[in-house]
């Protein structure tokens, strides 16, 4: 396949039935017949077209090098809210997501903890599952990058682009920040460190394989400029354009070999570079190259959200520019979205060491709140995706997630839900009335709800297109209060409060319906409530309209959905909980037992740098025997000189869990006597291998 054209693996089949002229005889009696029969050949060949639409979606694979986290999450929440709306609509949906599990960083992780990199990444992997199961994400497909079909479609692709001399043998001098697994010009470095971790970066100059990104620069800003939506939000866009006008340089695609990553085919000195790699799951996912026809139904992706740190330099320039190689299309959108910070303005990820567990928050909000732990999970995710605009960073905090808790879930949506279903138990003997004369007085709302909601959602603004359900919400509240069918049960005027508690009802299950995607589980318990889950009726986009609620059903109330909150209460006892925690516990004793899970051995420092911006810390490299050299921060630098301390025999935790101090990952910790400050470091009295245990 090397060298040759790709075009024809992807194009799409026509539907040639629903397209065939037919000559149609049609007997009837007036112009209303001849209208039905026309309106049903049209209602079936769009039905037709409809069978060929296809949505599929991706996240980016997720660094299998720590647990997930609500930046995780963020993304990928998103992505299910998309792939749960196409089903309703009955769309084909391909979802898809998955762990990038090379690289040199995952090795030296791996090594630290005293694994293997596949026992490493299988852990990891396994906590990914189980969060996105715990957070209701709906995901058709998980790919790993150790996959056999992934890293076998990496090669082929690698060797095809080398065939065709999109990828050459060249030599790479230059700066490298190894938690990014990133290549840097000299110009990109701030202060000397990494632009987007802040962390040191490591010279290199090594033979290594490039791709000529550089030759696809102005094909590629053709296609920003003439396919405006292809990289979304606006400021993203510009931010890319603005990069690839400056001249795109070639890309070094592999390094000297690691046993761990994928080799070079032919060239076994060589490891495929872990974004070349990466990227590359896009296509395995459906198949490439081997499963064309499973191919050809789903490429291109409709939306690859991605967050705005790996837009620029590698989803929107580097990533398109191999599919160009390729001769693929190009993915129909890129949505980049910002971050989640903190109060003081920092990032929330793991190299900042603040990360968020987003099932930890549910649990506490379940706690809080007394409402179930699905229920808690949805009002999690109804707050991310509400909260800020999509693609603008946003602030987490307990006092804004409790505020929307009890504003918009449990007042609009709770209040509305619980104060009707007593009204048809009290007045209607629990059964759903028929629609009868009058009804139907908010056909309006939801017709413009749902209009709103399909158009926000089409350019991924969750926050509009949620504010276009309350909209929808506020007014059904306001009917309600407005038509008063306790009023009119009081007059007899029995129609009329039917028609009334009927449209109210047909409200509530259309809000049902539009915030499926965004909360499944609280979506499933209104149906439960409206009694239509028993009755067998499904959930379908096309009932987003008025009059398509059901009749002579017997509603099933159950406990409030969303308990209201006693916000002072909540923070007053979150706020005490923390100080809790922070304060310094007695002294206790351990057991001799749990002396022994702490690992000691003697370590040799072999480097010794201070931390740029750090003035209390140290970057040592130690060995502890086994070719194993970690990477240690030592709050030492004031006590101790970086060149005096080489060569110094110190006694080191290994078995520590690994942190990240001051932006530099930490594999170990060094003893030393001192209280508050390190007055003498624990050192041996003679020279010992390094590795030897101490007990």
């Amino acid at each position: 396949m090397a060298g040759t054209s790709n075009r024809a693996l992807v194009e799409q089949p026509v539907a040639q039935s629903a397209k065939k002229s037919a000559k149609i005889r049609i007997i009837c009696q007036g112009q209303s017949a001849l209208n039905a029969m026309s309106d049903r050949i049209n209602q079936a060949m769009r039905q037709s077209d409809d069978l060929m639409k296809k949505f599929y979606i991706t996240t980016p694979i997720y660094y299998a090098n720590g647990q997930p986290h609500i930046g995780h999450s963020y993304t990928t929440i998103a992505a299910d809210v998309h792939a749960r709306y196409h089903r309703l609509r009955a769309t084909p949906v391909l979802f898809a997501t998955g762990t990038d599990e090379h690289g040199q960083k995952v090795a030296h992780s791996a090594q630290a903890q005293g694994m293997t990199p596949q026992e490493f990444v299988d852990n990891i992997v396994g906590s990914f599952k189980q969060m996105w199961q715990r957070l209701h994400i709906s995901y058709d497909r998980f790919i790993r990058t150790t996959d056999p079909h992934h890293m076998a479609a990496v090669q082929h692709i690698f060797s095809q682009l080398r065939e065709s001399g999109d990828i050459y043998l060249g030599e790479y001098e230059g700066w490298y920040c190894v938690p990014c697994e990133t290549y840097l010009a000299e110009v990109e470095l701030v202060d000397g460190c990494c632009p987007e971790c802040g962390r040191p970066v490591e010279q290199v100059t090594e033979q290594a394989y490039f791709f000529r990104t550089s030759a696809y620069t102005d094909r590629l800003l053709e296609h920003i400029e003439s396919h405006p939506d292809f990289i979304q939000p606006k400021s993203r866009r510009n931010e890319v354009l603005s990069f690839v006008k400056e001249g795109l340089r070639d890309a070094c695609v592999s390094r000297n070999r690691m046993e761990w990553d994928i080799p070079v085919p032919g060239d076994e000195s060589q490891s495929i570079y872990v974004w070349f790699d990466a990227l590359i799951n896009y296509l395995s996912q459906v198949g490439y190259p081997d499963k064309l026809d499973e191919f050809n139904r789903w490429w291109p992706p409709q939306i690859q959200i991605v967050g705005k740190d790996i837009l620029t330099r590698f989803h929107a320039t580097l990533w398109p520019a191999m599919l160009m190689a390729l001769d693929l299309p190009l993915p129909d959108v890129l949505f980049a979205h910002g971050w989640w910070i903190t109060d003081s303005g920092d990032k929330i990820s793991k190299s900042k060491g603040n990360i968020l567990d987003p099932y930890e928050v549910a649990l506490e909000l379940a706690r809080i709140s007394t409402a179930t732990t699905a229920v808690a999970v949805d009002s999690l995710r109804y707050f991310l995706l509400r909260q800020i605009t999509f693609g603008l960073d946003g602030s987490f905090s307990w006092r804004a997630l409790l505020a929307r808790f009890n504003a918009d879930l449990a007042n609009d949506l709770g209040n509305l839900l619980n104060r009707t279903l007593p009204l048809v138990e009290r007045y209607l003997n629990g059964v759903i009335p028929e629609p009868g004369p009058g009804a139907g007085e908010l056909s309006d709302e939801i017709d413009h709800a749902r209009t709103k909601f399909e158009h926000e959602l089409v350019h991924s603004d969750f926050s509009a297109a949620l504010t276009a359900i309350w909209e929808l919400l506020s007014s059904a509240n306001k009917f309600l209060d407005t038509r008063g069918p306790w009023a009119l049960h009081k007059d007899a005027k029995q129609v009329e409060l039917e028609a009334v508690i009927y449209d109210v009802l047909d409200c509530i299950r259309v809000v049902a319906i539009m915030i499926e995607p965004f909360m499944p589980k609280v979506s499933d318990e209104i149906w439960q409530q409206l009694g239509l889950q028993s009755a067998q009726i499904e959930k379908r986009w096309e009932d987003c309209r008025a009059l398509k609620l059901p009749s002579d059903i017997t509603i099933a109330p159950g406990r409030p959905i969303f308990p209201r909150v006693d916000i002072k209460r909540a923070m007053d006892q979150l706020q005490a909980e923390s100080e809790e925690q922070s304060e310094p516990t007695a002294a206790n004793t351990i057991s001799i037992d749990e002396f022994k899970q702490v690992e000691l051995r003697v370590g040799t420092i072999v480097e010794a740098h201070r931390i740029p911006g750090a003035d209390k810390l140290l970057r040592l490299m130690v060995d502890v025997g086994e070719s194993d050299t970690r990477q240690i921060v030592a709050g030492i630098a004031q006590q101790f000189n970086p060149r005096e301390l080489l060569d110094v025999q110190v006694i080191v935790v290994t078995n520590l869990e690994p942190a990240t101090i001051h932006g530099v990952e930490s594999h170990g910790m060094i003893l030393a006597a001192g209280a508050d400050e390190p007055e003498a470091l624990v050192i041996t009295d003679s020279k010992c291998p390094p590795g030897t245990i101490v007990r």
